[in-house]
This record gives C-alpha cells, structure tokens and sequence, in this order.
C-alpha cells in the first residue's frame, strides 16, 4: 500500500533536480492536451502538477486559470517560483481532500496517476470537480511498458502498476462518457467529459 508521508518525502529528495531529469516529446503532449480539451478561456486543474512541467503548455493554449496542486511541498515552491503569473495559482495538498472554491472545464493527471493509491476513489472525486461538460484525462508521456519499468527501480514503494488502459476506461465510465482510450508505444490516455 502506498503512503502518502513516503511519497511526499520521495518526491520532496527528487524536487532540486526534476527539471534538469525532463524528458518532453512536444507531440505527444500536445496530443494529450487536444484529447483532454485544453482550450482557450479554460480553468485547467493539474493534479500532481510537480514543477509545472505542463503549465506553459497550458498558458501558450490561452487558457483563462491553471490551478495546479501537488502533495510534495518542494515541487509546489518550484512551481510558485517559476510561474508567478496572476492567472496560475499552486497549491501544496491533496486534491483528494482539498476542497475548491468552483469547478474545473478541464483536469489533467500527468504522468502521476501510478502513484495514487487507490484509482476508483481518485476518478470519483475528480469527477466531481468537473464543471457540466468538462473533461479529466489521465496521461502519460510514454508506454505503459515503459511507465511500469520507469517505476520499477527507486519509485517502487510509492507506484502502483499502471493499469490496462481498457481498465482504467471502465472505471471512468461509471462518472463520465469516455472520449479516448488510447495506450501504444508513445503514450498512455484515457479521458472522459461529464455530461
């Protein structure tokens, strides 16, 4: 079972240098973030938003808000000092227990979704900070193949396998309509708008 005191400090040890660490393939986020409809004029939640990796893929998509939100308080004080902009807020905490002030037009999991404990709970909650004909998608930027062997190592202890995309579906389908299940050599995608 994965404790949330082991991946706050695993990912607190690991926050100095995730940056310099990034591998991006610009494709296939762009890919990720067409599926998960991250327009323009949209409120975007980031969950496990780490250093903020996708919020300037967010803000060049003109978005009006990215509330971006991460259990590890090292990641979240990278991310505040790296985007201080008016229109992006991040908040250290667990979306699974903070509450919100509104609903979200699109929330976004990237590459964190392994290290959730328990994925029905977290699909559940999300979709209820879902605005009426918003989307949540639950991505990663490589296989899951390729997630699993990365979590493998130093990350087995606070990651789950990442489950069959096919599986992951069925959960979203009891909250929302599924609008693309995609896993293949280059990426990992479920994603679901509420009706």
């Amino acid at each position: 079972m994965i404790e949330t005191k082991d991946v706050i400090s695993f990912f607190d040890r690991l926050a100095p240098g995730w940056d310099a660490e990034l591998i991006r393939n610009d494709e296939v986020i762009n890919l990720i973030l067409d599926h998960a409809a991250v327009t323009q004029g949209k409120d975007i939640l980031d969950v496990a938003c780490g250093t903020g990796v996708l919020i300037p893929d967010y803000l060049k998509r003109n978005v009006a808000s990215v509330t971006g939100i991460d259990i590890s308080p090292k990641m979240a004080e990278l991310a505040r000092r790296k985007f201080p902009q008016e229109s992006v807020s991040i908040l250290c905490g667990d979306v699974e227990t903070v509450e919100f002030d509104r609903q979200f037009d699109c929330i976004v999991v990237y590459n964190a979704f392994p290290h959730f404990p328990d994925p029905e709970r977290l699909i559940r909650i999300l979709s209820e900070k879902l605005r009426d004909g918003g989307t949540l998608t639950v991505a990663h930027g490589m296989s899951r193949d390729k997630t699993d062997a990365h979590h493998h190592g130093a990350a087995s202890h606070v990651s789950n396998g990442l489950m069959p995309a096919e599986d992951l579906a069925a959960i979203f389908r009891k909250h929302l309509q599924v609008t693309t299940v995609l896993s293949d050599e280059r990426m990992y995608q479920v994603a679901g708008q509420k009706l």
